[in-house]
């Protein structure tokens, strides 16, 4: 942009595409852009703890952890793709080099699971599982970069494209694009699991886990040419500096300046950012201030992500012991995470139109800290659940091990080992299996009686229900929509106008501590019961909120133009009396300047 030119014409005609019902055609490529990243990176995501498990051949707990590692590098590489494009290359460039890291990203994972590549005896199982595995790991690196680096970048390029007469587009557009992410996610969820069912291979026959990260990998090329397709029309903003950037470096001085001035003959200040105003100007600290205020809330928020990514590893597993038959339709394990996304779609809705309006019309103050602390305590009770389900699960295992060995002919440690009370079978099941027992421990002696009975399964396996996963998917959405959404709000809310993706950042970050909180459990702990495991979490999830509430009490809302306005204002009348005093010393200066001419010019008389 040219010194002389208007930069409000040029925000408002910065859209070099045509329009379409008052939206920049340029959009349309974004949005399609979204839908496929989020396929890809969902689809893969969804089916990937399976893979660690049946494929790469690790147990639960490494399985969980390598997935959480994972997850959680998803959320720390945004910082470095906002500093990356703020700073450097710019939104355009940062998204599409970090796409095609991300593309192949996933080809490399499409690869690592094709078994035919190292199984040299074909007998259906790799014999270099090394190869795999290192191919695994750098497909997920690449990801994590990928996703994680274009996460900050394309919703605010799509909020680039909109000039300030689109308002109303750009509102338009933040909604569409939320409701990518979702359907992307939802369909996602639904296919990869089914293509994963499939068998596939050159030499043997195996559940195709390369065709379910193929199909990303494709989704995510499909997504890197259609972005690239609306080049032309894009509005390309230079990179302006990161205030991320700027918000270290005075957090740095003010820490750093503090320790230099730490003996006892330096007065306190009121708050130590106060340390960095011999180098930063006040508005910036008074807004540094304003985020720290809201970051110190976040400290016990980790938690919640604790629990609710888990969704997608310990919860995927359960359901790989549960039956997943439900008439018309076999539900797999993985598909159960759809369950997630169409909740959401279903409740924020209701929950915006319907259930908050009805607790203002009850007098109620339910303040977003309040929504966030009920979301909290809701991804507690949906752990609870799980441990329920968990103990119905075990217990039906030892039943069927029980009858197992019942009707395989050993009889004498049926006899000797106390049958199971389980409260979760029905009476008739009960009944018959004791009757059963009665029968044979009568013939033991008889050999003709053992040969004579007709083998029977009593309690097939997987035979708890997929279906009561239901009600702990219902709480941990309900504490999303509560919980997730309400923070955003809020964390927006409450953030200077220029430090929005500085909290945004932060919010992140709890993201990826909390799946750090996982790994810790997972490996460090070593509980051996997972409905122990599950109380665990539930138990140190309500000890946070408690926690969060207090900190929440304390917590006064502010608002952030309100106090940017005061300190603008109050810099301008320190510049407007600072102008003054220069012109009044000067009209001094020159007076006293002309006095002491005039007496030097007496005294050269004289």
């Amino acid at each position: 942009m040219a010194d002389n030119e208007d930069p409000k014409k040029e925000r408002k005609n910065r859209g070099k595409s045509k329009e379409v019902c008052g939206y920049p055609i340029s959009i349309f490529f974004i949005v399609v852009n979204e839908f496929c990243e989020r396929f890809s990176y969902y689809g893969m995501r969804a089916v990937l703890v399976l893979y660690f498990k049946f494929f790469l051949r690790w147990d639960d707990d490494l399985s969980t952890s390598i997935y959480h590692t994972f997850v959680a590098l998803c959320y720390l590489t945004p910082i470095l793709g906002a500093i990356v494009a703020d700073s450097w290359l710019g939104k355009f460039k940062t998204i599409i080099y970090l796409s095609i890291v991300y593309a192949i990203g996933q080809v490399a994972m499409a690869v690592s699971a094709i078994h035919d590549i190292t199984d040299t005896d074909r007998d259906g199982t790799p014999d270099n599982m090394i190869f795999h595995v290192v191919m695994s790991m750098v497909g997920l690196f690449l990801i994590a970069l990928g996703t994680g680096g274009i996460k900050p970048c394309v919703a605010a390029f799509g909020g680039d494209q909109f000039g300030d007469h689109q308002e109303k587009q750009r509102r338009t557009f933040f909604s569409v694009f939320y409701l990518c992410i979702n359907g992307g996610s939802l369909l996602s969820t639904i296919i990869t699991p089914i293509l994963r069912a499939q068998e596939c291979g050159i030499y043997s026959q195996q559940k195709c886990y390369s065709l379910a990260f193929g199909v990303p990998a494709a989704l995510m090329v499909v997504a890197l040419v259609v972005f690239i397709a609306g080049s032309g029309m894009y509005y390309k903003a230079e990179p302006q500096g990161n205030i991320m950037l700027d918000v270290s470096k005075c957090i740095g001085f003010a820490i750093k300046n503090r320790y230099r001035h730490r003996s006892k003959q330096f007065p306190k200040r009121k708050h130590w950012m106060d340390w960095a105003e011999e180098k930063y100007d006040k508005l910036l600290i008074a807004q540094i201030k304003m985020v720290l205020k809201v970051l110190f809330l976040y400290i016990p928020l980790p938690v919640f992500w604790t629990l609710f990514d888990q969704k997608g590893s310990r919860w995927t597993l359960q359901a790989t012991t549960m039956d997943g038959n439900f008439g018309l339709l076999v539900i797999q394990p993985d598909q159960m995470q759809t369950v997630n996304p169409i909740l959401i779609l279903t409740l924020v809705p209701i929950m915006d139109s319907v259930v908050y309006p009805l607790i203002k019309k009850c007098g109620l103050n339910f303040t977003p800290l309040k929504r966030m602390t009920v979301g909290m305590v809701m991804a507690a009770i949906a752990f609870f659940c799980a441990a329920v389900v968990q103990l119905q699960i075990d217990v039906s295992r030892k039943q069927e091990h029980i009858d197992h060995q019942l009707f395989s002919g050993d009889l004498s440690r049926v006899v000797m080992t106390p049958r199971l009370k389980n409260p979760c079978v029905s009476l008739s099941k009960t009944f018959v299996s004791h009757l059963t027992s009665f029968f044979c421990c009568c013939c033991v002696c008889c050999s003709q009686c053992q040969e004579s009975i007709t083998v029977i399964e009593e309690i097939k396996p997987n035979s708890v229900h997929m279906a009561l996963q239901i009600p702990q998917y219902f709480f941990i959405t309900a504490g999303e929509v509560m919980f997730s959404v309400t923070g955003l709000e809020f964390s927006y809310s409450q953030a200077p106008s220029n430090m929005k993706a500085v909290l945004q950042a932060g919010w992140l970050l709890t993201v990826a501590i909390g799946n750090f909180i996982v790994l810790i459990v997972a490996e460090a702990a070593k509980i051996p019961l997972k409905w122990a495991e599950y109380v665990l979490f539930a138990s140190l999830l309500i000890a946070m909120c408690v926690l969060f509430s207090i900190m929440a009490y304390f917590y006064t809302y502010i608002d952030p133009t309100e106090i940017e306005a005061q300190f603008k204002t109050t810099t301008n009348e320190d510049d407007e009396k600072h102008k003054n005093g220069e012109i009044q010393m000067l009209k001094k200066g020159s007076v006293n300047q002309k006095d002491h001419f005039n007496k030097d010019k007496k005294q050269t008389r004289l």
